[in-house]
């Protein structure tokens, strides 16, 4: 399949398609850290005047999650929170097939609909719990590979090595404790597990 996995520079999910043969092409404003890859630095919109088979999205949270709901007012009064909507919503026009739009929990519940399907990374062996959205067209929601429960985390957090963030998520704690320089660009990587159901379930099955 011919694949477009947009705003992702990471490689981690185009790299899980791209071990099974797929013809897969990354997009992001970034540079991709994998610089031999096939990677389109630029507006992931230039691109929707090739074919593609399948979607694989992560439109940028920061005016959207429920995590920054304090700086809500001034989003909206200055316009960022309605550019965030509009991308968003410009995505689901596509008219590509087989779509999926990730993003965690926040405003476009209300502002497009419900997701089809909320995960954790927990699901898929990666130990913490980070509830994810994913809006679905032409895609069966994705099966849990891990069903590992979250208070198994417990002694892990006892230790340090996880914590609880302000807005509730259980999360390793290098990720909490990130300097503030590229906290933003660590902490939008997708969790390895994850990325591996999808490219297995969503790569070799539809």
């Amino acid at each position: 399949m011919r694949i477009l996995i947009g705003c992702e520079y990471s490689n981690v999910v185009a790299g899980q398609f791209r071990l099974l043969g797929h013809d897969v092409t990354s997009c992001d404003y970034l540079p991709n850290d994998v610089t031999q890859l096939n990677h389109y630095q630029g507006n992931i919109f230039d691109l929707f005047i090739f074919h593609w088979d399948m979607l694989i999205v992560f439109p940028p949270c920061t005016h959207l999650s429920l995590s920054g709901g304090r700086w809500f007012e001034k989003k909206r009064i200055d316009g960022r929170q309605q550019a965030g909507i509009d991308f968003f919503i410009r995505l689901t026009k596509t008219g590509i097939r087989k779509v999926c739009i990730e993003n965690p929990i926040g405003i476009m519940s209300s502002h497009y609909r419900k997701p089809d399907q909320i995960v954790n990374p927990f699901d898929f062996g990666d130990p913490a719990r980070k509830p994810t959205c994913f809006w679905l067209s032409g895609l069966p929601k994705l099966q849990a590979t891990n069903l590992g429960d979250a208070p198994l985390f417990g002694e892990m957090l006892n230790r340090g090595e996880f914590c609880v963030s302000k807005s509730g998520q259980t999360i390793p704690s290098w990720y909490n404790n990130l300097p503030s320089l590229d906290r933003g660009k660590k902490r939008s990587l997708f969790f390895t597990g994850m990325a591996q159901a999808m490219a297995h379930q969503w790569g070799t099955r539809y």
